[in-house]
């Protein structure tokens, strides 16, 4: 079976969304995109696995109607500063259809890009909130939500494709925030697969990488999930220091 099924197939409320991503998208390019992301079904597990979420629920969200389906890239795509996270919380983008929205981690996250300037409001509560990211962009390195947050070395290549396709369309990119130790690993791997050769890296929060030439520098951040935060692992201040960390190497970077 096609493991890309035309967007055709997809249920009405993916149709309704794919019609508003090709009306927001500013070229065939991303529309054709996001049409293949919102209805692959590469990784069985990970399909059976949003499929469980979306039709149990989580109490307090159980009147909602659960997205349940791959997320895209959400932001400016003439952005130059592009996060990449994991993936979509289970009961967060997976639920409300929109990266880094609907839980705690979202709004640790946006109270910083809002504070920095990149984030038009400091939440990010569902879809149509009127969130609006600022020459910003965030992504992941997995389109579903994986069990325990772990995917699998096949899930994260099957996934590799659509990173790879959205970083060469974001073209203004001049700063990568990976968001944790497996998005730090699928930046690399992203440059890897164009070609080009990098050393070995070690993940450290605040640093910032000198890439080969043509790649964005890349800034690592622990990622801002509750187990970070609440134990403080990553605080605000922290977060914020990574924000300005971010403007001062765009500045560098201005013509």
């Amino acid at each position: 079976m096609d493991q890309h099924r035309p967007c055709q197939a997809a249920p009405d409320k993916y149709k309704i969304w794919l019609e508003e991503a090709q009306t927001l998208a500013k070229s065939d390019a991303w529309a054709k995109l996001h049409a293949e992301i919102v209805s692959c079904a590469r990784c069985p597990r990970l399909t059976r696995y949003r499929r469980k979420v979306s039709s149990e629920k989580r109490r307090q969200f159980m009147n909602e109607e659960y997205w349940g389906a791959p997320l895209v890239g959400f932001g400016d795509t003439n952005a130059r500063l592009v996060m990449i996270g994991l993936a979509p919380a289970a009961h967060g983008g997976n639920r409300t259809g929109r990266m880094f929205t609907g839980d705690g981690s979202a709004n640790f996250l946006m109270r910083a890009l809002h504070l920095a300037g990149f984030a038009s409001q400091p939440t990010s509560e569902h879809r149509h909130d009127g969130l609006k990211l600022n020459d910003a962009f965030m992504t992941a390195v997995v389109r579903c939500p994986p069990p325990q947050n772990r995917p699998t070395a096949s899930e994260l290549s099957n996934c590799s494709c659509y990173l790879d396709r959205e970083l060469g369309l974001l073209s203004q990119a001049r700063v990568i925030l990976t968001l944790g130790h497996v998005a730090f690993r699928g930046n690399l791997g992203h440059i890897k697969r164009c070609g080009a050769r990098v050393r070995h890296l070690d993940f450290r929060h605040g640093k910032t990488y000198s890439l080969p030439q043509g790649f964005p520098v890349l800034v690592a951040s622990y990622h801002p999930s509750r187990q970070n935060t609440q134990t403080g692992r990553l605080t605000s201040a922290m977060m914020d220091r990574v924000m300005a960390t971010v403007k001062r190497v765009l500045a560098e970077s201005a013509p």
